[in-house]
């Protein structure tokens, strides 16, 4: 069942050109992945510093393969050091429903 995941990131000022770079390989590398199908990546309009990446997947599986993978992990410790806090992550289901 496709999947969404929602990652919010809050960054420091003055670091826009690496963390855009790193934000770059990121994406270069998911779409290499299996299971990848697209992302986007918004910012705020009332706090530029604040970012949403969407991504969009075959199925939570693929994610999650992804997500554990070292050279993903590797790339996210480099964004956490110029985070102004922890990573946000919300998964999301095409279909899901709420339990009875």
């Amino acid at each position: 069942m496709q999947a969404k995941i929602l990652i919010k990131r809050k960054f420091q000022t003055g670091k826009k050109k690496e963390i855009l770079s790193v934000l770059r390989e990121l994406r270069a590398r998911a779409m290499d992945q299996p299971g990848y199908i697209s992302g986007q990546t918004l910012a705020s309009p009332d706090d530029p510093q604040l970012m949403l990446i969407i991504g969009t997947w075959q199925d939570l599986e693929s994610w999650h393969k992804w997500s554990d993978n070292p050279t993903r992990q590797a790339l996210e410790q480099i964004l956490e050091s110029y985070q102004l806090g922890p990573t946000d992550y919300q998964e999301f289901i095409l279909g899901g429903f709420i339990e009875d």
